[in-house]
């Protein structure tokens, strides 16, 4: 039995499965696709704030979206497994290429490619030919010299019928091919070491986990803290003047990590000078270093740009904090028709008890703040178009605006120290305040500034408070808390009526009406739980008919005002002080009281806090950070940069000079040339060496 024929028929084996798909990951288009998706990943990255809280998170995504982008890892796309499983198999196709091709480029750099044949040097298109009075070794020699002077590397090669002329020049070139290939694969890897990886393989795999809680560093336990040892880290951490830290703090985004450091940190002294606008000028901290091990210490300044490097790891200035100034302050009643000052104190980070239902928390302190001080719109101006009662039921931001609008230079003056806190409640509900130690020329009156604000997110709206001749705020305080009095408002309607109608000849009958109205209008406008001020007017003046509403809103106001000025009276008289003088100060100083007692509903707090003294502590922050991948990057820069320069301004160029015997004893020679890249240099070159070679010996 006979096979079947196989005349004709071409064979082909298959290639292995393991090879085709090593040339994949090997090949071009793959690390272009790679490429892509790490740039992409890049994008995302950059557009999206790493590392945040997931509060954060959830309050811009919603709970839904939060919850599908954390899965997918967007909130740390650097450290993601599929970020880091692109990068690995960047560095890998990267590898394989360079594994792949670099001994063959190096072998291709060392040939001479000395098996040319004549007959192909004369299918080149840049060749040339001629006859030289030479034997054929004097016009190898000749020809090679001239190669050399040319700056060739040249190899003379015996053949059967000639001798070949083999040169090069430029095959360096190749190293740059594989020098930038390399510096890929080294980048990603010095990448890698200074990234988060090294941070998550322990949270993977030794039980290292984020620390929600609160509390002293020195007591979170281990499985929260980092050891010296740690390859990588960037943490920072806080250190007030005169004080010291051995730890930083790595952020995560369910909680912190506590790295140990290999040495403490001492801050001697904290340095920071202002701009006129109030910005940050220079901040710079004198510190003392000592390692933990061996007591070795290292004094030096630490500027922005100007870090201080010690056992490898290197310590930036990041920031600026209070380090727990110590506060000062006097407390005011808010509501009730108490105006006893109290005295409290506290500490910037801290707490401090106000009720049993209220605590006070401490937040930020600063001892400079530029403001633009210069006139604005008057909030209170009728504008065209807007009914009496869209004026009344003005809210608190509309009232008062801003503190600080838009900076004119030549309006921006330096206001003085001010004093954050919040008040929290039992239920845990907080508002933050901010006021001012000195008061404020603000549209030409002199005032003290209350800020509150319900949410971080938000701007603080301003309670203005008129400074008292004393340039204090006890008679805002004084007539606050006699609006509340319903005893004073009472004798303040009798002596309004009383001086309203000195010689009415309607007798007592006019004065009582007028006296009831008078402590109404108090009445209403010291208002209730749901409405006070212009706003508890304005919804008195609904029940008027419209045609009437103007008129009796004159009327109120007219009685109001006066009723205001005695209560006033009223109460310095029963505190045994003497009447203020009526004049156009005091009238002033009544009218932005009034307005302030009207905002007063808006304020939000029981008590006003103002700051009558400080200690500042000032706080420096620092970024520590121990990144062993940085000298890999830089040698994988330095590996880039020769590749493109390899790459672009070395050109490789290929000369053959085949030389046979002639007739007569002379030689044929025949010239071929060859290059990469076909440039004016190389025209220019081949030009040269035309006119070079031919020429007889002198």
């Amino acid at each position: 039995m006979t096979s079947p024929s196989t005349t004709g028929i071409e064979l082909k084996t298959r290639r292995p499965i393991i090879g085709e798909i090593v040339e994949l990951i090997s090949s071009m288009r793959f690390a272009i696709a790679l490429l892509a998706m790490i740039a992409i990943a890049a994008v995302i990255g950059t557009v999206m704030k790493q590392g945040e809280a997931s509060s954060n998170y959830i309050n811009q995504f919603g709970p839904f979206w939060y919850e599908i982008f954390r899965k997918i890892g967007l909130y740390t796309v650097y450290s993601a497994w599929w970020f880091l499983l692109l990068m690995t198999a960047l560095v890998t196709s990267t590898t394989l290429c360079i594994v792949r091709n670099a001994p063959k480029m190096m072998k291709d750099m060392r040939s001479w490619r000395e098996n040319v044949r004549e007959q192909s040097l004369l299918n080149f298109h840049h060749k040339m030919q001629w006859q030289a009075p030479l034997s054929r070794a004097a016009l190898a020699q000749q020809s090679a010299a001239r190669l050399k002077d040319a700056g060739y590397q040249v190899k003379l090669v015996e053949k059967d019928n000639g001798t070949l002329v083999a040169a090069k020049q430029g095959a360096a070139n190749k190293f740059g091919y594989i020098f930038a290939h390399a510096s890929i694969v080294i980048i990603c890897i010095g990448g890698l070491l200074d990234s988060d990886v090294p941070v998550r393989m322990q949270e993977w795999f030794f039980g290292k986990t984020p620390f929600n809680g609160s509390g002293l560093i020195s007591q979170v336990p281990p499985q929260h803290r980092l050891g010296v040892g740690n390859p990588t880290f960037r943490g920072n951490t806080m250190i007030p003047e005169g004080q010291n830290s051995n730890t930083a703090i790595l952020a995560r985004p369910d909680g912190v990590l506590i790295q140990e450091l290999p040495f403490t940190i001492s801050l001697k002294k904290f340095t920071i000078d202002f701009y006129s606008t109030g910005m940050p000028k220079l901040f710079a901290s004198d510190v003392e270093v000592r390692d933990n091990q061996t007591g070795e210490t290292v004094k030096g300044t630490i500027e922005v740009n100007h870090p201080l490097t010690f056992n490898g790891v290197s310590i930036y200035q990041s920031s600026f904090e209070d380090g727990g100034s110590k506060l000062k302050l006097s407390g005011f009643p808010m509501t009730g028709n108490g105006a006893e000052r109290f005295e409290i104190a506290g500490e910037v980070g801290g707490t401090t008890p106000l009720t049993k239902d209220t605590t006070v928390e401490w937040s930020g302190f600063r001892p400079f703040n530029v403001e633009n001080v210069g006139p604005t719109d008057d909030p209170r101006a009728v504008k065209q178009g807007k009914s009496l009662e869209e004026e009344l039921a003005q809210s608190l931001d509309k009232h008062t605006g801003s503190a600080g609008k838009n900076a004119v230079n030549k309006n921006l003056k330096n206001v003085g120290p001010s004093v954050s806190y919040k008040l929290r409640d039992k239920t845990g509900q907080a508002r933050e305040y901010q006021n001012y130690m000195q008061p404020v020329t603000v549209d030409g009156a002199t005032v003290f500034l209350a800020g509150v604000r319900a949410n971080p997110s938000d701007n603080f709206s301003y309670l203005r408070i008129p400074a008292d001749d004393g340039h204090s705020v006890t008679e805002w305080m004084r007539l606050r808390a006699a609006l509340q009095d319903p005893a004073l408002r009472a004798a303040a309607a009798q002596r309004y009526a009383a001086r309203a109608t000195p010689n009415s000849a309607a007798g007592d009958a006019l004065r009582a009406q007028l006296q009831a109205s008078a402590d109404k209008s108090l009445g209403i406008f010291a208002g209730s739980d749901k409405a006070a001020g212009f706003m508890a007017i304005s919804q008195f003046l609904e029940k008027v008919p419209a045609a009437e509403q103007e008129k009796a809103a004159d009327v109120f106001m007219k009685i109001l005002n006066g009723s205001l000025w005695d209560l006033w009276q009223v109460a310095r008289a029963k505190d045994q002080l003497p009447p203020v003088s009526e004049d156009e100060i005091h009238a002033r100083f009544l009218q932005l009281a009034t307005n302030a007692l009207s905002d007063a509903f808006f304020y939000g707090a029981p008590v006003y806090l103002q700051l009558d003294d400080y200690n500042e502590i000032k706080a420096s922050v620092f970024q520590v950070t121990r990144s062993p991948g940085k000298n890999v990057v830089y040698l994988g820069c330095l590996f880039l940069v020769l590749g493109v320069f390899a790459m672009f301004y070395i050109r490789e160029r290929r000369l053959w000079i085949w030389i046979k015997d002639g007739a007569n004893g002379a030689s044929d020679a025949l010239m071929a040339m060859s290059t990469q890249r076909k440039t004016l240099d190389f025209e220019r070159e081949f030009e040269i060496l035309k006119e070079k070679l031919p020429q007889s010996a002198a």
